[in-house]
């Protein structure tokens, strides 16, 4: 049996959490993805299927402001940003996924910066 490679076994854990972790219309789901350079974070309603707020760092209102900044000061404005944009929409709670990576670095920086902002998790 050939092993996988990094990606394939990061998707793993993901579809092996994501049986156990939804977001509800009440609890949205806060899903984080990170590529080598980017970093995206989404609120998620998935009994309706609908993406609530999302933010990243190609995101018109950051994309200037993250230029100078390194990739953890990125991703803690992107967690920033989102928390606030959810905060506007009425989101206080949310369910966090990491989407199989490990919690930290980037990610942890993201969730601690919502945290921060106002979002419950």
């Amino acid at each position: 049996m050939a092993k996988m490679n990094r990606s394939e076994a990061r998707e793993k854990r993901h579809r092996r959490v994501r049986k156990f972790i939804s977001g509800t219309a009440s609890v949205p789901r806060l899903s984080v993805f990170r590529s080598l350079n980017e970093i995206y974070a989404q609120i998620i309603d998935d009994q309706a299927g609908v993406t609530l707020v999302a933010s990243s760092t190609i995101d018109k209102q950051l994309r200037d402001q993250v230029k100078s900044l390194t990739k953890t000061e990125q991703a803690k404005m992107v967690g920033k940003l989102v928390a606030e944009r959810a905060q506007q929409s009425g989101v206080k709670q949310v369910v966090f996924d990491r989407g199989g990576f490990r919690y930290f670095g980037r990610v942890k920086a993201l969730a601690e910066a919502a945290r921060e902002a106002g979002l419950q998790f």
